[in-house]
């Protein structure tokens, strides 16, 4: 099929891949009340369109913890991203690198950050979940630092797994799960090919020095469930702060009170997220919660944002609404499972230029001039 915008992805990686990975990646948790908000509250942000305001040179690029990045853009960490492609980190990390922008990559990813970092020259950053073993915490974030993560990405808003009904229903979780993702492979031929049989081992890289062979997909979600931590608290983040030396980033947050908890404990950053709507269904969409999130703890630390972007519009619509960059997520997962490598790069191709159109009929020839002035 042809992809003329990054809409055109998600229908390319519905037709690729198993039933149970597609709807892993689309769905959210309940009713998916959030999942929707996010992309149709986003949407409906107007913008004041300018004209006469030569626009004939654009500046998309800006300064994010102490490193400059050519657009305020970057992969946001994505659980078993490995297994909509051959070892799909890798390639999506690559991408990135290729275009000079950050990629996260997830504490459940199926590659390692051994294996990213000898495949991909840029320092990448490391997402870490709440853990409720601390020592595997504590390695986790030794072996970070040994490898040359940029900067730590925290989550904090799964303390327990959302419930996903899609997951179950598709074949990712419930009864005889293991049985009907071989089946729902025998008719995707290709995927079977290129990550089924030529990508092994699906492992959880990260965890595989404790777990061993019980690292592998079929113990994915029972793991979730089982090693979150519920009872972690902010005082529970001195300890991190402590260890990690490096720009700090605190994933998961929707409530102004607790982006100056994240100020407070000396974060470096924040991201504005409900998860992209697969926690906590029928909270906010994180294109509401931004603008006062950013009144809040703008002049402290770096906001950024991610859940429900889908183009390079959508970027500068949470631009405008104070945050100073943006995390993908779904959006280069459903790439890369169309076209792998090439699929990621295209769409940080049509990002920037989708970006640059909306910059010049807003009349903003850099990122500084974004903001709430070109809000309708």
């Amino acid at each position: 099929m042809i992809v003329s915008s990054t809409l055109d992805f998600r229908e390319a990686a519905k037709r690729r891949l198993p039933p149970f990975l597609f709807h892993y990646a689309d769905g959210g948790a309940y009713a998916e009340a959030t999942l929707e908000r996010n992309v149709a509250d986003l949407s409906g942000i107007a913008l004041r369109q300018r004209v006469l305001r030569d626009v004939a040179d654009l500046d998309l690029s800006t300064d994010w913890f102490g490193r400059r990045v050519p657009m305020p853009v970057a992969l946001g960490p994505v659980g078993i991203s490995g297994m909509f492609r051959r070892r799909g980190e890798v390639q999506a990390a690559r991408a990135a690198s290729r275009a000079g922008l950050p990629f996260c990559l997830s504490t459940v990813g199926i590659c390692s950050l051994d294996e990213l970092t000898r495949a991909v020259p840029e320092p990448i950053w490391f997402q870490l979940y709440v853990i409720r073993d601390r020592a595997f915490m504590r390695d986790l974030l030794a072996t970070a630092r040994e490898k040359g993560a940029e900067a730590l990405v925290f989550t904090v808003d799964m303390p327990v797994p959302g419930a996903r009904y899609r997951d179950a229903h598709s074949g990712m979780s419930g009864p005889n799960a293991p049985l009907r993702r071989v089946l729902q492979a025998m008719t995707h031929p290709r995927w079977a090919w290129d990550v089924g049989l030529m990508g092994r081992p699906h492992r959880l890289g990260n965890l595989e020095p404790v777990l061993g062979k019980a690292s592998g997909m079929n113990d994915y979600m029972g793991w979730l469930g089982a090693n979150f931590d519920p009872s972690i608290a902010w005082k529970d983040l001195d300890w991190i702060r402590a260890e990690w030396d490096g720009p700090l980033i605190i994933k998961g947050i929707l409530d102004p009170e607790d982006a100056r908890k994240a100020a407070a404990i000396g974060a470096n950053g924040i991201v504005v997220s409900n998860h992209g709507g697969r926690q906590l269904d029928g909270a906010l969409s994180s294109a509401r919660a931004l603008p006062a999130i950013a009144d809040a703890v703008g002049d402290r630390l770096t906001v950024l944002a991610d859940s429900g972007v889908r183009s390079g519009l959508d970027v500068v619509r949470m631009l405008a609404l104070g945050a100073k960059g943006v995390l993908l997520g779904r959006a280069w997962l459903y790439a890369l499972a169309a076209d792998g490598e090439a699929g990621v790069t295209q769409l940080l191709d049509l990002i920037e230029k989708e970006m640059r159109v909306a910059m010049a009929l807003t009349g903003t020839r850099n990122i500084a001039e974004i903001g709430r002035s070109i809000l309708a």
